[in-house]
């Protein structure tokens, strides 16, 4: 689905990724690891084209790395930013149905998909996106890029912020998600919900993957956590 290889990024002069190499498969959830600024974000939003990149981005077999991000998308690959980039004054509804990519083609997801996975989403699809609560806009967020029928998401930091009854809904979400065939990449900072919902882990260290294997295979390496995970 998605394959990258000694990927680098810059913002302006400054060298943030030297040379990331990871991939995810059909239907995985995929967790990229790491502190704060060894470049986990950076490294979505240069798949994305979001940053100047270097290097190989292959998306279903085809090579994007260097297209704009209006292309990318159209290509399949979602994107769900950390900030959540909601539309305040838009209504839920008029927030999801701006995630439809093509309105003649069906998708694989409905606004009563949406609506069935969180109910709350139905009980506010009037008011305006900017009342809803933190958990409630992620929530909409994930589920606008949905609305695009993408057959991979990257989210970026998915549970941040959010109660603990929030982080698992979102994580159960996740599950679903990837059930009906998406595949997701997401970068996470809570290692528990990463292990316990992740086919594959990718831990990032100074711009450059440390560590590749399952969540049994980093539940092992003491030595990879204590360098490169724990405060």
């Amino acid at each position: 689905m998605l394959a990258v290889a000694d990927l680098h990024a810059f913002y302006g002069k400054s060298h943030i990724l030297h040379g990331v190499t990871l991939m995810v498969g059909e239907g995985e959830i995929v967790s990229l690891l790491g502190r704060n600024g060894v470049g986990r974000s950076t490294t979505i939003k240069a798949i994305m084209g979001d940053v100047h990149a270097a290097g190989s981005v292959r998306f279903r077999d085809e090579e994007i790395c260097g297209l704009p991000p209006y292309v990318i998308a159209r290509k399949g690959l979602g994107y769900v930013p950390e900030n959540r980039d909601i539309f305040p004054t838009l209504t839920v509804r008029q927030n999801l149905l701006l995630g439809v990519k093509n309105t003649r083609r069906p998708g694989r997801w409905t606004m009563d998909d949406m609506f069935e996975m969180f109910p709350a989403l139905r009980q506010r699809a009037d008011n305006p996106g900017g009342v809803l609560s933190g958990g409630e806009q992620q929530m909409l967020t994930i589920c606008r890029t949905l609305m695009g029928d993408p057959h991979l998401m990257m989210i970026d930091e998915p549970t941040e912020g959010l109660a603990p009854m929030l982080v698992t809904q979102v994580a159960d979400l996740l599950v679903r998600i990837a059930a009906r065939g998406v595949s997701i990449l997401i970068v996470e900072q809570k290692l528990t919900i990463a292990l316990n919902i992740s086919r594959r882990v990718y831990v990032m260290g100074h711009g450059r993957v440390v560590f590749e294997g399952t969540p049994d295979d980093l539940r092992r390496s003491d030595g990879v956590r204590k360098e490169w995970l724990e405060v």
